[in-house]
Parts: structure tokens; sequence; C-alpha cells
């Protein structure tokens, strides 16, 4: 159990996850909290986390992925996935041993789970089967980091856990049509739709595929709840408990948007895995589940995206006022 003084590291802080964990922790009452920027400490390289460390002795870290993406982004940037996450949490895993941390949360991805796993997904499937090709990159990066908490528990008696979380969701998603989710994706494609008066919307894929999703709060609240109550070695699923077709989220997050226009599915593009819903019994045995319904989470998720968009166009105006 995490003491209210604890020292905490959320790594990336400032990512979608990383701000709900600060929120929820400092809303739990958690004052003692480290986060670092970019500038201020570059995870990827090893001589500064090793420095950081040390001297922070901190005792309980959050390691959040430093790079994903939805399907556009992993057949494109592959690279950067594998190598950027791999880097920063190997660093952190190593480092966070050598300093004696407490406890460590490392963040994993459904996308581990084999392509094409029997539904829910449970935790005992991981490594029984082909991966999906087009996050492959990124699910190697995860699943090394889930089996480097595992090899440093049994060699040096750490308690580093691991999560699998379901697609998350919320304010402070990465909102880039190249490279966001499904969720974000669609919300920034239906709201630009809206607003230049098209009449259709052209959507990724064929609209067939299931998938899971889980507001990015509840998401936090779970992490916590786990970093108190959860000492395996085996990894542990966090999600909502229930999944839907892509075609079906569209037909939400068209009503959300108030998007009047025509939606068209184009099946040329790949649709990714065809099936992912979490077996989350563990989690709710533990005595956890969530509290956001999609329809809400979805609405709160727009109407902060709404407003950021409008601060741009006011701070648009300023700047050409000012020319």
């Amino acid at each position: 159990m995490m003491n209210k003084e604890a020292k905490i590291f959320i790594a990336e802080h400032e990512s979608m996850i990383g701000i709900a964990l600060v929120k929820c922790l400092k809303t739990a009452g958690f004052n003692n909290l480290v986060t670092k920027s970019s500038p201020q400490l570059a995870l990827t390289n090893q001589s500064e986390v090793r420095k950081f460390f040390l001297q922070e002795e901190l005792e309980y870290v959050f390691l959040s992925p430093v790079k994903e993406g939805g399907i556009l982004a992993n057949i494109n940037y592959p690279a950067e996935l594998i190598y950027l996450n791999l880097q920063v949490q190997t660093n952190i895993i190593h480092f966070a041993c050598e300093a004696k941390v407490k406890k460590l949360l490392f963040l994993g991805s459904s996308c581990i789970y084999p392509k094409f796993c029997l539904q829910p997904m449970k935790e005992e499937a991981l490594l029984t089967g082909l991966l999906e090709p087009t996050n492959e990159a990124y699910a190697i990066a995860k699943i090394a980091g889930i089996k480097m908490c595992q090899a440093y528990n049994k060699q040096y008696n750490t308690n580093f856990i691991s999560v699998v979380p379901t697609n998350i969701y919320g304010p402070y998603d990465n909102f880039d049509l190249k490279t966001s989710h499904v969720i974000p994706g669609l919300i920034r494609n239906f709201h630009q739709s809206k607003i230049n008066r098209k009449k259709e919307a052209i959507i990724w894929g064929s609209g067939a595929p299931r998938r899971e999703f889980l507001y990015v709060d509840d998401f936090a609240d779970a992490c916590i709840f786990l970093m108190n109550n959860y000492d395996q070695l085996e990894i542990i699923n966090i999600g909502y408990g229930k999944d839907i077709s892509i075609k079906e989220l569209a037909l939400i997050i068209k009503d959300v948007t108030e998007f009047d226009g025509e939606l068209v599915f184009d099946d040329n593009k790949p649709d990714g895995m065809p099936y992912k819903l979490l077996d989350i019994s563990k989690m709710n045995k533990l005595g956890w589940s969530a509290k956001t319904d999609l329809k809400e989470g979805l609405k709160k998720t727009y109407i902060w995206f709404k407003q950021i968009e409008e601060e741009k166009q006011k701070n648009e105006k300023r700047r050409v006022n000012k020319i």
C-alpha cells in the first residue's frame, strides 16, 4: 500500500495516461509526485536515467509507453515504436532495480496477444500465437518490457508488475489523423467534416472489427488500485468488460459530434485484429471495475476536444491580427 507521502515518479507525465495518473494521484491525496519533461530528462539516455534514479530516491514508478499510435502509425513508424519504447523502458526498469524502487507498474498493450486469440483474451494467451502484423513492432517492445519485469523479479526480487490495458481514450489523447487511435481519429474526422459541411466521412477499414474501450480516468484509477493491491509475477488485464464493432462506435461518435453526413467505410484499408476483448475476471475478483459508460466518456472527450479547438482558433486569430 502506497503511503500518501511516498515519492512517486510518473514517466511520460505529459501523455494522456500520464496526465490522468497525476490528476488521480493528487485527488487521492498523493502530493510527492516527480515529473520530468523531455528537456529536463532524456529517458532514452542511459546515463541521465541512472543519475536521476540514484539522486531522486524514488519509491514508486508508473511507466507509460513513450510512443504509440493507431494502425497507420504502426505501419509507417514501426522502427520508432520499437526503438523508443525498448530504449526507455529498458533504462527505467533497470535503474529502478538498481535504485531499489519499492514497486514499478509497467503498462503493456492488448496488442501483445495473438491476432486470432480466443475471446475474451486471457492473460495466459500471451505468446501462444502469431501477432497482428500491423502492430508487431510495438507489441514486441511491450512483450519485452513485460518479460524484463518478470526476469528482474525472479533474479533480483523486485516488485515490478505489468498491466495490459484495453484501448484507452479521453482528454489529451492524440487527435492527429495520421497517427491517432480510432476514437480520437473518428472524433476529428467527424468534427472537421461537420465544420466543412461535407456530405460524407470516410472511415478506415470495413467497420467489422470489434474493440473494447476504457475511459482514461478509469484506467488511471485502476493503475493506482493495482499499485496498492497487486503483487503477482503474472500480467493482469484492465478493461471495460464489453466490446463494440467499429461501425457501432462510429455511429455513436457521429451522434456525439452531431455530424449529419453519410459514413463510408473503406474496406481496402486493413482492419487490424478482428477482435480485441480482454478477460478482466482477475481484475474484477480483486474488487475493481470501470465506472464510466462509453457514450458518457465519448461526450466528455468531445467536449474537451472542442474547447481545445476553439482555443487554437482564438490564438490563431490573435496571431493574424498582430501581423
